[in-house]
Order: C-alpha cells, then structure tokens, then sequence
C-alpha cells in the first residue's frame, strides 16, 4: 500500500465529472481502493473521493463509525426537506472550515469493493460525509454550496474564537 498525494483546489482532475467505474473488482481497483484507505487514515479524514487522488472515478470511501466502507458509482437522494448547517472541511482546500446547508437524511447506492450493489440510509455526520464526497466527483467543492461566505474561515481561528470566553 502507498499514501497517495492529495490533489489541491483548482487541480483539473478536481473539476469536472468523473468516469464510471466499469468493474470494481479489478486488481487496479482493489490497489486504489487500499492506497485511498491509507492514504484517508494518514490524514485523518473521514471521506476520501478518488478525483481528491488524481483518478477521475466515481468512487469514494467514508468512515461509518469504526467502519471504513467503499462506494463505487454511487447515487445519493434526500430524504424529506429538513435541512442541517454545520462546519465541513477538506483535505483538497487544507486549513479552511465553511458552514454549509445539506440535506439532513439521504438515501445512498452504488457497488462495493466486490462489486455487490449495496444501499442504505444516513443522517447527520454520515449523510454529510456521503453529500461531500459525492460532490467531489462531480467536479463541487463544499464552498460551492455556502450561502453565506462570511461563515468560512481558517482552523486556527475559528479554534481561536470558539475557545474565547463569551461576553
């Protein structure tokens, strides 16, 4: 396994739509998939979509709980119209945090790693994470989806300002 470099903000691969992934299975794809994981724990992330690693595939891994889980040709659905606003962060745009507005609860399907169709349901920080990454792969940053610039701003100081005693 390696930990692959992690593509910046504004790198091409980052921008546009990425591929199908035709057959998850592939040896090419079982070593990306393993690179991707290490390459997430390293970071300490927990979602990693692989344009993030310079492969324009609709894939991406995400933590649920202690679980690492993999998601090839993914779809992702709101369920209902409740919305939530919290902070997001990204590993393609180091050092920043934006709070965004994303639906609460989704549906989510696609392949895994063996190629089994696999579905589910998430809300709250897991259904943020499947929003997020999914994004990734069509080319959106989570500063795409502010509405609300004022509510970007770097870790320190939000650190720095949550830390501060209230007046």
């Amino acid at each position: 396994m390696a930990i692959l470099k992690i593509a910046r903000m504004g790198h091409p691969v980052l921008l546009g739509r990425a591929q199908e992934v035709a057959d998850p299975t592939s040896e090419e794809m079982r070593r990306l998939v393993d690179d991707m994981a290490e390459t997430l724990v390293d970071a300490g992330g927990i979602g990693l979509a692989a344009p993030q690693v310079y492969q324009p595939l609709r894939l991406f891994l995400w933590r649920d709980g202690n679980e690492l889980r993999v998601l090839f040709n993914p779809e992702i659905e709101p369920l209902g119209t409740e919305t939530d606003a919290a902070w997001e962060g990204c590993l393609s745009i180091p050092g920043l945090r934006g709070r965004v507005e994303r639906p609460s609860r989704v549906a989510w399907r696609g392949l895994d790693e063996e190629g089994r169709e696999v579905s589910g349901e998430a809300s709250g920080i897991a259904a943020r994470v499947l929003q997020h990454e999914n994004d990734h792969l069509d080319g959106i940053f989570y500063l795409m989806r502010m509405q609300d610039l004022s509510m970007l701003g770097f870790n320190e100081e939000l650190a720095r300002l949550a830390a501060a005693p209230q007046s």
